[in-house]
């Protein structure tokens, strides 16, 4: 019973978005009706119509691979006898990327018409339209690969104005050529329904955008509060989505990037792609799949990487208009943990099952438009994405409140069941101060019988211990002055030692050191390397790059790593000793030299005490000059301070690349 009950809620779930699906199916088959509007090949206006749907019967096709062939080449009537009607194509699409496609209308006015008449072009993404109006005139071209500009009305779809005139049959041709799989469907609309459709068209994508600003602000300042990352996560999303949007009707390219036709293929090219990227992002994170399914979690990511790749691949290669396959092996991976998750005991995850249901079948109907079949296409199915994406919006953010709601909830539990535990742990301390205070009153009993044994024995050990302290009394008199003694002599080491230390750094401050008496002040290079560190960071540390001031150790010896952008810095960094090419002993002693002779020694005095080159000697000692100046006018300097201040100098090096660059090699 308790397994059969653990499967009702994925039944459900299967039933209701198969019920979902049946009813919207059959709502669109209800809708996409198309209107009849006359006889075989003749499209058929007069002042009682107000718009039309041009039906694939109503209009032919020739499909040109070269590209070369001109308006008066398909007028021949070679050319001409080649059209073929849209309802007898294998397809309704342009199958062929990159190849031209004419287009050709015939369109008789019955009567005279009171109002102008319009052909707009659904697919805002054809690469180049030529319009070539049947009364001769110029033609007008334009296309996503050119500006705005280039339309005479800056609509997001291709609008055309139509010459009709009245009881007359006129032929339009027009030139289509796109880089993907796109179909031919278009309508005609007079001024009032254009304009009744331009109110209403714009009016709900206002409020589609509205909605999605709202909700990207909503949880942005709900991350900011609360610094949960799934929000941020979720914005990110949700800004993806908008630019997919944006880029597929044609709205981003008519009000944000109008002269920039390059960005906008670009972004039409990538949104997809970076959709997939942010909603696995969010997805895994909402749904909790590295904790709750981490093996499956790792083979999402996998496939998520791949069809990243592939999206690409066909993007910039490819370019064969069914990228959008890459899509639902991921989607369809992140749908099945999500019903995972749900029986795993999570319940927010229902919701986001409700909303991607919605968004899946309006998904199904863009892959039938991209597949050329549009039995079902028109103005529903058209914006179902939007419908179905402004109520996930809403449905999800309603479920990340549900899920931080839960967490909370959780927190609660678990601070009362740990208030529960504090309590029983005061009563289990009161029972033991009780017994405590059991013990110790049997031990006051104790105490007190004991007291009485002890008095008898006290008596008869004083007369003992008046005889024992005469004699220790005698002995403490010796232990005395052997202490005295002791200390007098410990004194005069420590007195030796002291006096030692300040002869040596006398004579080192009385230049009458030699490079083997300096040497055993700093005898290695781990000394010298140990007593620059603690000079240069003696007023603490803060990391060059980022300004933090907790550190570890690095790799080299006394470097030090800042734990917040990792930043390594040497003992040598931003020193005088900074790539220096020789022993830093010998390094340390120059100093010393050059600095307590006030800079008046010789580059040749110091090559032959430190067994170096004189070229060398004499390149060091004029950093350590110029140090020494700067030192001087430094507004911190004091005429008493000790020569390995001017150690500290950085101001002629340069910031080093890498510690492990900074070696010190002895020549």
């Amino acid at each position: 019973m308790k397994l059969v009950n653990s499967h009702l809620p994925a039944r459900r779930a299967a039933w209701f978005s198969f019920l979902t699906l049946s009813s919207f199916l059959f709502l669109t088959l209800v809708c996409s009706q198309p209107t009849s509007a006359g006889p075989a090949d003749t499209l058929r206006v007069n002042p009682a119509l107000e718009e039309l749907f041009v039906d694939p019967a109503f209009y032919s096709v020739l499909e040109d691979p070269t590209g070369r062939l001109t308006l008066d080449d398909v007028r021949q009537p070679a050319r001409y006898r080649q059209f073929q009607a849209g309802n007898r194509l294998p397809t309704t699409t342009m199958e062929h990327p990159g190849a031209a496609y004419w287009l050709r209308l015939v369109i008789r006015a019955e009567g005279q018409l009171s109002q102008h008449w319009y052909l707009e072009m659904f697919d805002s993404h054809l690469n180049s339209v030529a319009f070539f109006p049947a009364d001769g005139a110029a033609p007008t071209i334009t296309g996503s690969d050119l500006p705005l500009l280039t339309r005479k009305f800056p609509y997001k779809n291709f609008l055309f104005r139509l010459p009709l005139q009245a009881d007359q049959t006129q032929t339009y041709y027009l030139r289509l050529v796109s880089s993907s799989k796109t179909t031919f469907l278009s309508r005609l609309r007079t001024e009032q329904p254009l304009a009744i459709h331009f109110q209403t068209e714009y009016g709900l994508l206002g409020g589609f955008y509205g909605v999605l600003l709202i909700m990207v602000v909503y949880n942005l300042c709900l991350y900011l509060f609360i610094g949960e990352q799934t929000y941020l996560r979720y914005v990110l999303y949700v800004l993806s989505c908008s630019l997919v949007f944006l880029s597929e009707d044609g709205l981003g390219f008519q009000y944000l990037w109008p002269e920039y036709p390059a960005l906008n293929e670009l972004i039409v090219a990538g949104s997809p792609i970076l959709l997939l990227l942010t909603f696995s992002y969010y997805a895994r994170q909402f749904l909790d799949m590295p904790q709750r399914l981490p093996h499956f979690d790792r083979w999402v990511r996998g496939i998520v990487f791949m069809s990243v790749v592939g999206l690409v691949i066909d993007a910039v290669w490819l370019h064969s208009g069914w990228g959008f396959w890459f899509y639902l092996l991921p989607y369809g991976l992140i749908y099945y943990a999500a019903v995972r998750v749900w029986q795993r005991g999570q319940r927010t995850a229902r919701f986001f099952l409700l909303a991607h249901a919605l968004v899946a079948i309006s998904v199904g109907f863009l892959i039938l438009r991209k597949l050329g079949i549009s039995t079902f296409t028109n103005t529903a199915t058209v914006y179902s994405m939007n419908v179905a994406f402004v109520i996930e919006v809403v449905v999800l953010s309603y479920a990340l409140g549900e899920k931080i709601k839960a967490i909370k909830d959780a927190t609660i539990r678990a601070q009362d069941k740990l208030v529960k535990q504090l309590r029983k742990k005061h009563l289990v301390q009161g029972q033991l101060v009780d017994q405590l205070q059991r013990n110790q009153e049997l031990k006051d009993q104790l105490n007190t019988e004991l007291e009485g044994l002890v008095a008898q024995r006290t008596d008869e050990l004083r007369q003992q211990s008046d005889t024992i302290a005469a004699q220790n009394r005698e002995l403490l008199q010796a232990n005395g002055l052997l202490a005295l003694q002791s200390a007098a002599i410990e004194k005069l080491n420590t007195e030796l030692q002291r006096d030692l230390q300040e002869v040596k750094t006398a004579r080192v401050l009385s230049k009458e050191v030699d490079f083997g008496e300096f040497s055993q002040i700093y005898p290695d290079k781990d000394a010298c390397l140990s007593y620059l560190a603690n000079l240069k960071w003696a007023e603490g540390y803060q990391c060059r790059k980022c300004g933090h001031e907790k550190y570890c150790d690095g790799r080299e010896p006394h470097s030090r790593r800042c734990t917040k952008c990792r930043y390594v810095e040497s003992a040598t960094a931003y020193t005088l000793l900074q790539k220096c090419k020789f022993s830093i002993i010998k390094a340390f002693y120059a100093v010393f030299l050059i600095y307590t002779h006030k800079g008046n020694y010789s580059s040749q005095e110091l090559s032959r005490l430190l067994d170096l080159r004189q070229g060398t000697c004499w390149s060091f000692s004029q950093k350590v000059l110029e140090a020494m100046r700067r030192r001087r006018h430094a507004p911190d300097f004091d005429e008493n301070e000790g020569w390995t201040h001017v150690l500290l100098d950085a101001t002629s090096t340069e910031p080093e690349e890498s510690v492990a660059t900074e070696t010190m090699v002895q020549e």
